[in-house]
């Protein structure tokens, strides 16, 4: 696949919920988007940076979302659904993809924030329309599938210096 190259355009796709949790759960920290969002575009021309997020009416979101707007980000918003037996779920698989399947006809680069091993399907199909795909998350909860299925990987834990707040 194609290097990285100034001239390349970028759209960067974020599952917030995967990266947060996986953060939590490994370092007890917070991600740091604004370098995230950074690294992801490397110099290259964003063309669009969607961070997609779960309304779970937790007391801090809505200036956790106004942060990821001042940072660059477009905010996709779902709110987490309730189940009559008290299980909640809510997830933006098929939106993100949906958005990378379309984006592919805007840009070169499509980094996908995510270890999500549902996304691997996405990454093959987006390198045979011969976009380059990208993929940040930490690589001790990432698919194998998913890396494999990139053209380069990102371990984010091994720059928590730089990734973690």
């Amino acid at each position: 696949m194609t290097e990285i190259h100034p001239d390349q355009r970028v759209a960067v796709l974020v599952d917030a919920q995967n990266l947060y949790h996986t953060a939590q759960s490994l370092h007890s920290r917070n991600i740091d988007y604004s370098a995230l969002l950074e690294k992801a575009v490397q110099d290259r021309q964003l063309t669009r940076a969607i961070a997609y997020v779960i309304r779970a009416d937790a007391p801090e979101e809505e200036s956790f979302f106004d942060a990821l707007v001042d940072i660059g980000f477009e905010t996709k918003i779902k709110d987490i659904k309730t189940f009559s037996d008290g299980s909640k779920k809510a997830d933006w698989d098929v939106g993100m993809s949906l958005d990378a399947v379309t984006l592919a006809n805007h840009v070169d680069t499509i980094v996908l924030c995510t270890g999500d091993g549902d996304f691997s399907r996405l990454c093959s199909h987006l390198r045979h329309e011969g976009i380059r795909v990208e993929v940040m998350a930490f690589e001790s909860s990432t698919a194998e599938e998913l890396i494999e299925a990139s053209d380069t990987f990102l371990d984010l834990g091994e720059r928590h210096e730089t990734f973690l707040l």
